[in-house]
């Protein structure tokens, strides 16, 4: 296992069990008849690995994905279990790897990021001030910034390798990608999931002003994978922070980003070391995202 000063797990080593993939956060590895995905410690921004890991960002991530999955389990997803111990060949790795993962099922994941906005902010906003759309959706005149959308948008994007960016796609080139029905079914299950997430959410005193979902095949059927509904996935506002108008004050990585634009940095590998206090105050909001949502306490 590599950490790194701050003891933030950067990287896994499992001797004896194939590494499939080390992706912008996990890392994944085959037991045969399942996978094992671990939430490293890793913060990707602007599609950039940075070098600088976020201490217990990887439990919260796994903690408030089994939170989501139980809550909204009438939407098949691919959780078998969150306890490392039911399989005997990782209990010699159970110190590093409890509570920071999953065992899932084996699914084909679709090429297709499902993004959620219910908000109007990042990419979106900037969009919509230079052409009036997000993501070829044209929206009425007269959205302020980070106001809420009238309804909920499904903008998709492609999935890109790590260091590369993602782009955004139609929802007829998603139905080009994957066949028409698969694509209305993500669309489907990603704006009921965000609904009652939102709901729920809101219930908790945050916002979730936008978020992304993973969908796969497991025999035959479009089942939810990867994280969901994450600090890492999502925008989450303090509910009682929240102006329109403003760039809200956010419980997510979005702090990073917004500290990464004040560099002399053009936004590609090898990314910026970051400074203490911004590791601190990171993994300081990571933790309240989750007590707020849960009402427990990491």
């Amino acid at each position: 296992m590599i950490y790194d000063a701050n003891h933030a797990l950067l990287e896994t080593e499992l001797p004896g069990i194939p590494l499939l993939n080390r992706g912008k956060v996990r890392d994944v590895y085959d037991l045969g008849d399942a996978l094992l995905f671990v939430a490293t410690d890793r913060l990707s921004a602007f599609d950039v690995v940075l070098p600088t890991g976020i201490p217990r960002k990887g439990e919260v991530l796994t903690r408030i994905s089994l939170f989501w999955f139980e809550l909204m389990k009438h939407i098949p997803n691919h959780l078998l279990s969150a306890d490392v111990t039911t399989r005997p060949e990782l209990k010699p790795f159970a110190e590093h790897l409890q509570g920071r993962s999953m065992i899932v099922k084996k699914a084909r994941v679709l090429p297709v990021e499902c993004i959620v906005r219910g908000y109007l902010v990042g990419s979106g906003w900037k969009d919509y001030q230079k052409t009036g759309t997000v993501s070829g959706i044209r929206l009425r005149p007269g959205y302020r910034q980070a106001e809420k959308l009238d309804q909920p948008l499904f903008t998709p994007s492609t999935k890109a390798a790590v260091g590369e960016h993602d782009e955004a796609i139609s929802f007829e080139g998603v139905a080009e990608l994957i066949g028409a029905e698969r694509a209305e079914t993500l669309r489907r299950y990603s704006l009921e999931l965000y609904q009652n997430a939102a709901d729920y959410a809101r219930t908790r005193g945050i916002i979730v002003a936008d978020t992304k979902f993973e969908f796969g095949e497991i025999d035959g059927r479009i089942t939810l994978v990867d994280e969901v509904l994450t600090p890492d996935s999502s925008r989450f506002w303090p509910a009682d922070q929240y102006q329109v108008g403003t760039s809200p004050v956010s419980l997510d990585k979005q702090f990073v980003r917004d500290y990464l634009e004040t560099l002399d940095w053009n936004k590609t590998a090898p990314g910026p070391e970051l400074p203490l206090e911004v590791v601190r105050k990171t993994t300081e909001k990571y933790l309240e995202a989750y007590r707020m949502l849960t009402g427990r306490v990491l």
